[in-house]
């Protein structure tokens, strides 16, 4: 390998690839397609699989595990095998980055089945998931050879160059690998701290209303992944998904609630509660998600409208690759997997969506099986091109994966209606079914096209990376199904919001279902319309408008620390630290959300490990103020604690404790029920006793860690780039 630390300026220069010198030239043959490199690949897909899950559920937002699998595959080699080669080391990435797609598709559609209370197991997850990430990798492979090489540099596929600079400046550099590991443990660190079933010891989410102006709130959700996730989307998307999130919190909810005030009946869609007797909250979930979903809606088919010139010259291009009867290059650097492989897998995913289909959702109809599972293969080979030169052109995060599942889910359930087949009992399944298939479809193609172009920058061998990508799809896949009902719970009941399934229900539902209140969502439409007049990008403040306020305030954070870095632009080091910063907050994500799904297995377990959990959580009753002859349950309570054993807990509602107290010579009390692993901090406001499951110090304790936690992401970002060598 050359001793230069940076790609060929030709890697960023519009020549026809034959002519590009590749960091390996395809003279050379090193080790490769290991089983070291499949295994660390395998483990490292799993991982940030499991985390990309736990973070697109919680903000709709995933992010590139391509140039963290990178690094930690150097370190990794580095630490345990004596080094490995650069090639190695992109196949690990190959195989590991697979992973964060294939949950990308799955939590955009997946959860809608939880939310419908619809049976689907964990083998239908997975085979969904398999199948669809197949999809996307077999017809990525005849677009190779025309994307990624003879549109060298017309179609530059900015994250797939930017992993390959850090392959090639990264190796035998542990140093990077530092900066990930260390977000990753703080990360975890502060999730623990700060995770109710553990220490618990600040509250998960700060805000306050502003005095005088009703029913407006300002709050953040100040956890480490919203931070990361701000750094690495930057400053312009975290401020569009901000002032959606202003719009929504701070002028229409407000507005809601001036107009409604004196309302005497229930407002459509909100069926008994009246506005007047709405919180901010109520308002949002009432009515605001149904603006933000139309928004969403309108802003991802418009993304998708504005590609079709770009679609229709995509389209022409795959046929006519397809139709290529060249035999391939002989070339080491240059030879594909065979098109008779190509055309068998189709052929094979035809009827594998068609069985599953016929088992699962028509199971009285095998033409009509048949009929889906070609439209699944026939939408996914189309949204499959577009989605590689979409990523191709303008980078991963313009992918509009959502555009397209929405226009496959409206065009599906179109023809449900016209075919009468929407009054099936099972209509809804079926259409999300395509849908889901579609998606995961869409989702795993861009990150295969960015891979493959990495793959020809460095000198890897195409087949062995498409090899790679299957055994990354199928290994992801296989834990999709269990990463989904460890995360179950936390869709039903809110916790993890799930804005893109929750979105495609809405869409399937208004359709199918014709429940859906139209005059909210065309609203939402017209907000998109006006936002992409005006010249900025409409999903992303539909996004912010959609979500919940509390997401984006820390997502800008990150933003501005970005921000900070980017302004720097004389600053020679300034591309070391901007990847510096990457890192560090990939780490953050992947700790933080890790520890999320660990503690979401670990409470499936908490009856067995309670004595573990319990002097560590210290579930029950915590008296916060300065009370006299105070009785629970009747039972005098001289101390401060008043512990909670999960086990006494045998109502699934929850236990009921009874608390009286002597405040200031005036007699107080508070009725309080607790369930399993929950607290209640006891105070007194305005000479009453009042209870509630955060700290009373909670929101300051709270911004000062996230204060510290920032801060750390400053130091890693702007502490002097050190290099270590081989």
């Amino acid at each position: 390998m050359s001793n230069s630390q940076k790609l060929s300026p030709l890697a960023y220069k519009e020549i026809d690839g034959d002519q590009y010198p590749s960091v390996i030239p395809a003279s050379e043959s090193p080790a490769e397609f290991t089983i070291k490199a499949i295994i660390i690949g395998i483990v490292i897909g799993i991982i940030f699989g499991a985390a990309n899950a736990y973070l697109g559920l919680k903000v709709g937002l995933t992010v590139s595990a391509s140039i963290p699998a990178a690094v930690m595959a150097v370190a990794i080699f580095k630490i345990f095998f004596k080094g490995g080669t650069i090639l190695e080391t992109n196949l690990v990435q190959t195989i590991g980055s697979a992973g964060e797609s294939v949950a990308a598709g799955v939590i955009f559609t997946i959860p809608a089945f939880f939310l419908w209370g619809a049976e689907i197991s964990k083998l239908e997850i997975t085979l969904m998931a398999v199948i669809g990430g197949l999809i996307g990798v077999i017809f990525m492979i005849p677009l190779r050879r025309s994307f990624i090489s003879k549109e060298h540099g017309k179609l530059p596929y900015p994250e797939g160059t930017a992993c390959a600079e850090v392959l090639v400046s990264g190796q035998g550099d542990v140093s990077k690998a530092k900066t990930l590991f260390w977000g990753m443990g703080i990360g975890a660190l502060y999730q623990a701290l700060m995770h109710s079933n553990l220490w618990g010891l600040w509250n998960k989410e700060i805000g306050t209303a502003i005095p005088g102006y009703k029913k407006a709130e300002i709050s953040g959700e100040i956890t480490p992944e919203l931070l990361g996730v701000g750094y690495i989307i930057g400053p312009q998307i975290s401020a569009i998904m901000l002032g959606g999130a202003i719009f929504g919190w701070l002028v229409v909810i407000p507005l809601i609630a001036l107009v409604g005030e004196h309302s005497t009946v229930a407002i459509y869609p909100a069926t008994e509660m009246l506005i007047s007797q709405m919180s901010a909250g109520d308002i949002w979930s009432n009515y605001i998600k149904y603006i933000g979903a139309g928004g969403v809606a309108f802003a991802g088919i418009l993304s998708l409208l504005k590609s079709i010139p770009m679609m229709i010259s995509t389209f022409k291009t795959s046929l006519k690759s397809l139709g290529n009867k060249e035999a391939g290059s002989s070339k080491r650097t240059d030879t594909d997997l065979s098109n008779k492989i190509v055309f068998g897998a189709a052929a094979a995913l035809v009827i594998a969506t068609a069985i599953y289909m016929k088992a699962l959702v028509f199971v009285d109809s095998l033409w009509l099986s048949l009929v889906t599972g070609f439209l699944v293969v026939l939408f996914g080979f189309f949204f499959v091109t577009v989605s590689s030169r979409i990523v191709g052109l303008l980078g991963s995060s313009s992918n509009p994966i959502s555009g397209m599942t929405i226009a496959t889910l409206l065009l599906t359930s179109v023809i449900f209606v016209i075919s009468g087949l929407s009054a099936m009992p099972n209509a809804k399944i079926a259409v999300l079914t395509v849908g889901a298939f579609v998606c995961i479809a869409a989702a795993i193609a861009g990150d295969t096209s960015q891979d493959l172009k990495t793959g020809f920058l460095i000198g890897s061998t195409p087949k062995y990376q498409q090899m790679g990508e299957v055994i990354g799809v199928v290994t992801a896949g296989l834990t999709m199904g269990f990463v989904m009902y460890l995360l179950k719970d936390g869709i039903i009941h809110g916790e993890l919001n799930a804005p893109q399934a929750n979105l495609m229900r809405t869409v399937i539902d208004g359709v199918i279902g014709g429940n859906l209140p139209w005059a909210l969502v065309i609203c939402g439409a017209f907000i998109s319309l006006v936002v992409e007049m005006l010249g900025i990008n409409a999903l992303g403040f539909a996004v912010g408008l959609y979500l919940p306020i509390s997401v984006s305030t820390p997502i800008m954070v990150g933003g501005l620390i970005r921000w900070w870095v980017d302004r720097k632009k004389d600053d020679p080091q300034i591309d070391e630290k901007r990847e510096s910063g990457v890192l560090y907050s990939s780490g953050l994500i992947a700790g933080a959300a890790l520890l999320g799904v660990l503690m979401m297995v670990v409470m499936g377990f908490s009856d067995k490990l309670s004595g573990v959990l319990t002097p560590i959580s210290r579930p029950g009753i915590h008296i916060e103020a300065q009370l006299n002859n105070v009785t629970i349950n009747n039972q005098p309570f001289s101390e401060k604690y008043y512990k909670v054993e999960p086990s006494s807990i045998t109502n699934d509602k929850g236990e009921k404790y009874q608390i009286k107290a002597q405040y200031n010579g005036a007699e107080v009390k508070e009725e309080i029920t607790l369930g399993k692993y929950e607290k209640a901090y006891v105070t007194v406001s305005d000479g009453k006793l009042t209870s509630g499951s955060d700290h009373p110090n909670g929101n300051l304790r709270g911004l000062i860690a996230f204060i510290i936690l920032s801060i750390s992401l400053c130091y890693f970002t702007f502490r002097k780039p050190t290099t270590q060598k081989e």
